[in-house]
């Protein structure tokens, strides 16, 4: 599917992404649920995919309310540069090693859902004009919140999907 370059673009394939996931995770047969993917993947399992998806939504965020008030956030996240972020996926992972899957789900579709409202306040002009917020550098809102929601969906997806199947 093309990049979207509309809000109604933006949100239709986030949602269609989300569902697809969502989809796809309700679809396994429940003792695949908390399958070890195979070595060498950082996530070890859905339940960590599932967080890993939620923590992004909480820093994109925090990225939009530090940037939306002027100030430049520090991105990815404090301590982290974009070269380290293997390192800051392992912290995210750790975190919440000690969650149940249907806990990580709770608070995905919340941050979902959050997301999806934060999109709906915006305009086309302010979603994908480059370079129209000073945080957002060179790029536009729009950028942003397809890596932190439809693409990061669609790689979730195909991430579970490989490793159900390389676990098989």
């Amino acid at each position: 599917m093309p990049r979207p370059k509309t809000k109604s673009a933006l949100l239709s394939l986030s949602q269609k992404n989300y569902k697809r996931l969502m989809d796809h995770i309700d679809s396994l047969p429940e003792n695949q649920y908390r399958n070890e993917f195979p070595k060498g993947y950082l996530n070890r399992n859905i339940r960590d995919v599932i967080a890993h998806l939620h923590h992004w939504h909480l820093m994109f965020l925090e990225w939009y309310q530090v940037g939306m008030a002027g100030i430049m956030p520090t991105m990815p996240s404090e301590g982290y540069t974009w070269k380290t972020l293997p390192d800051l996926n392992r912290k995210i992972q750790e975190k919440y090693t000690n969650i149940s899957l249907n806990e990580a789900r709770a608070l995905l579709d919340s941050s979902f859902q959050t997301l999806q409202n934060r999109i709906e306040k915006h305009s086309d002009a302010d979603l994908f004009e480059k370079k129209k917020y000073i945080w957002t550098g060179s790029t536009s809102l729009a950028a942003y919140l397809i890596s932190a929601t439809s693409s990061h969906y669609d790689w979730a997806y195909k991430l579970i999907k490989k490793c159900m199947k390389e676990a098989a």
